[in-house]
């Protein structure tokens, strides 16, 4: 079955003025993926800090499989403490839980907790950038190449506005990563930082995620923002000007992309002929809320793919199709249907 679903906006489209000053740049709808604005966005360019959402995403990763906990002690080596850049000031010798590691990365874009913490995890920074690596290849990310953990220059340390989407598509299912990445201030022993993202303040909305700058790479920047339950991110790679550029692409972007809800969580979307019960049917209902950002006057199309019947006895949340979304002919969205209700199998006896 397929059903055609057209969706006319109330308020008119956003008409924006999309003069962005960046190199490359990304806006991206973070639930389904949905690139909303972009230009040049798979250039190789510097990311500069923004690097570190890559490591902060590893060490969420080695906190969520027990590898570390918040407590866990974090000492600074002589290569640590000796960090340039950006930095937090750490001392040979000193240690710090992994909690405020996490913070000084990601409020105070500290260069030494980067690599302190990259020597602890992989037991060297050259081992933790392969860890990187492979991390990127996981998620699609199929023009970057890590050199560090920190996001210093060097001719093998690239990425693109697309992939750095990617990954802080990946880091903000992560709720501790998006928690910290909205910090606006830490302490680290007597040291306050503030966090250098401006638009925690300037933009509605706005969880994070993470700046950066070096001379070569120009001034980089990742963000996200969450309005009316639809959050979008974006990326600048050198950009002059990103503060107001970012302000003005989710601005673009929530305005022009409103989230529209597709179906919800439990909706009966159609039923499915049960064998060897007393029940004839049972109601195919969607297992996840669906939902996805359009433009006025877009279309989708939603089809329902149904078991022709499903053998008793079965428990509530059988698996017994699927719905799909189509834009041009592209599947967008999806959701698995479910068996509403369980059925026994008819167990009488039969007739003579």
């Amino acid at each position: 079955m397929a059903l055609a679903l057209l969706f006319a906006l109330a308020t008119p489209a956003f008409a924006a003025n999309l003069d962005v000053n960046a190199k490359a740049v990304v806006l991206m709808e973070k639930t389904t993926g949905e690139v909303l604005y972009e230009e040049n966005a798979h250039q190789q360019l510097e990311p500069a800090s923004v690097t570190k959402v890559m490591t902060m995403l590893l060490i969420m990763e080695a906190l969520d499989s027990g590898v570390i906990t918040k407590d866990t002690m974090i000492p600074v080596s002589a290569t640590a403490a000796g960090m340039g850049g950006s930095q937090v000031y750490l001392k040979e010798g000193e240690e710090f839980p992994v909690n405020d590691m996490l913070k000084a990365i990601a409020v105070a874009s500290g260069n030494d907790a980067s690599v302190a913490m990259a020597e602890y995890l992989a037991g060297s920074e050259s081992s933790f950038v392969e860890k990187m690596n492979a991390k990127a290849a996981e998620l699609g990310m199929k023009n970057s190449s890590f050199a560090n953990p920190s996001g210093l220059n060097d001719d093998n340390h690239y990425s693109t506005a697309y992939d750095m989407a990617l990954l802080a598509q990946a880091c903000l299912k992560n709720e501790t990563v998006a928690e910290i990445c909205a910090t606006r201030s830490v302490t680290i022993g007597s040291r306050t930082f503030v966090n250098h993202n401006k638009l925690l303040w300037r933009c509605e909305g706005c969880v994070g995620m993470k700046t950066g700058f070096t001379e070569k790479a120009g001034r980089t920047l990742v963000s996200a923002a969450t309005r009316d339950g639809q959050t979008l991110i974006c990326v600048t790679l050198n950009d002059g000007d990103d503060w107001n550029d970012h302000c003005k692409l989710m601005d673009y972007g929530f305005q022009t992309y409103p989230r529209q809800g597709l179906c919800k969580k439990g909706e009966t979307l159609g039923a499915v002929a049960v064998r060897g019960s007393l029940i004839p049917s049972v109601a195919a209902v969607a297992a996840d809320e669906v939902g996805y950002p359009l433009k006025e006057g877009e279309a989708l199309t939603m089809e329902v793919k149904l078991d022709s019947s499903v053998q008793a006895p079965f428990a509530p949340g059988t698996p017994v199709g699927e719905a799909v979304w189509k834009k041009d002919g592209e599947i967008v969205a999806r959701t698995d249907l479910a068996a509403q209700n369980g059925a026994q199998l008819d167990v009488r006896e039969p007739l003579d």
